[in-house]
């Protein structure tokens, strides 16, 4: 089996429905954000304080275009990863990609005491959310082979609706 890619917006529950996802394929799971941050061996925010989001995207490239080479593993990756069209070509590449799509009002209940989000550190966090969500919504939709609802969804209810559904995607 080739890798299974949960793309989607910060909030959507792409880590921790990746994490469930690998556990019940029996697959390892990797969050792109968190191997950057254990290769750097500093967090997200304080890479974006010192090299901009220009340097994140940079390190964020390099460890996309390196676990979407591996075969058989559940990949998290990054809200914005999407933004760069050799990414998406990667992600393509790289396994069968799921688009894990929520509200930006579920956004903004999941991520308002999340102090790891460097691009809501701002007074309107909604129009933040809101604004991200116009670009890169039609960019997850470009490369998805799913698109799963996770509002007000139990993550184990998303788990099965993935299983359920990937296996009845046509090859490509």
């Amino acid at each position: 089996m080739r890798n299974l890619i949960l793309v989607g917006p910060m909030g959507a529950g792409k880590s921790t429905i990746g994490r469930l996802l690998a556990k019940e394929l029996k697959l390892p799971f990797k969050d792109s954000d968190k191997e950057i941050e254990q290769r750097t061996g500093a967090d997200i925010p304080w890479i974006f304080d010192v090299e901009g989001e220009q340097g994140f995207r940079e390190r964020e490239h390099a460890v996309i275009a390196e676990l979407c080479g591996a075969d058989g593993l559940v990949l998290a990756t990054g809200g914005g990863a999407v933004l760069r069209e050799d990414n998406r070509r990667a992600l393509r590449a790289g396994g069968r990609v799921i688009y894990l799509h929520t509200s930006v009002e579920q956004q903004i209940e999941r991520t308002a005491r999340d102090r790891n989000r460097p691009l809501l550190r701002t007074a309107d966090p909604g129009k933040v959310l809101r604004d991200l969500m116009a670009v890169r919504d039609p960019l997850y939709r470009e490369i998805a082979d799913l698109v799963i609802e996770t509002d007000t969804r139990p993550p184990r209810m998303v788990v099965q609706e993935i299983l359920e559904r990937v296996h009845s995607l046509p090859p490509r």
